[in-house]
């Protein structure tokens, strides 16, 4: 049999299994940190914050996600909801623009079962797709092959979005 060294995943398993055990929220924690870059925070809005998840499904995998801590998806404001939308499509844009994704998923995981794994904070993933871009590795291995490392995804969704919000 042959090996494929991925050691991002054993990060996520540690990290999961520490966040039963840890006090506060993940997302709560990069908001009060000053670090966006060490954090993967794209953008601060008023009320929503654009950050590229440390594991993603995908090359690109980003996150729009409401400041205030809730789980409950019908406690958010008019206001929280339009900015959320508004994150979203500025994602979908910067993502366009720099990684040229044939499509996309965009959704929320509300609940273990639904495969929620942060469940007290809302957030909505935003991940490109590509045609072919499901194959073997994630069938058979539960690898994921990712085409860029983080950091640079990071500087070049970084300038788009400046790009897009300055326009």
């Amino acid at each position: 049999m042959e090996r494929l060294w991925a050691p991002w995943r054993m990060t996520y398993i540690l990290e999961t299994v520490k966040e039963d055990k840890q006090d506060g929220c993940v997302f709560c924690k990069m908001l009060e940190a000053k670090d966006d870059a060490k954090n993967l925070i794209l953008f601060r809005g008023e009320k929503v914050f654009l950050v590229m998840n440390l594991f993603p499904y995908n090359t690109g995998h980003l996150m729009a996600i409401p400041y205030r801590h809730t789980g409950d998806f019908g406690s958010l404001s008019t206001e929280e909801h339009a900015e959320l939308g508004q994150t979203v499509n500025l994602a979908k844009d910067a993502l366009s623009e720099c990684l040229a994704p044939h499509g996309f998923n965009i959704g929320m995981n509300i609940g273990r079962a639904a495969g929620a794994g942060i469940l007290d904070h809302l957030h909505y993933h935003i991940v490109p797709r590509w045609s072919g871009d499901s194959n073997f590795m994630s069938a058979v291995a539960e690898t994921k092959i990712l085409s860029e490392a983080l950091p640079d995804t990071y500087a070049r969704l970084r300038r788009a979005i400046e790009t897009l919000r300055a326009k």
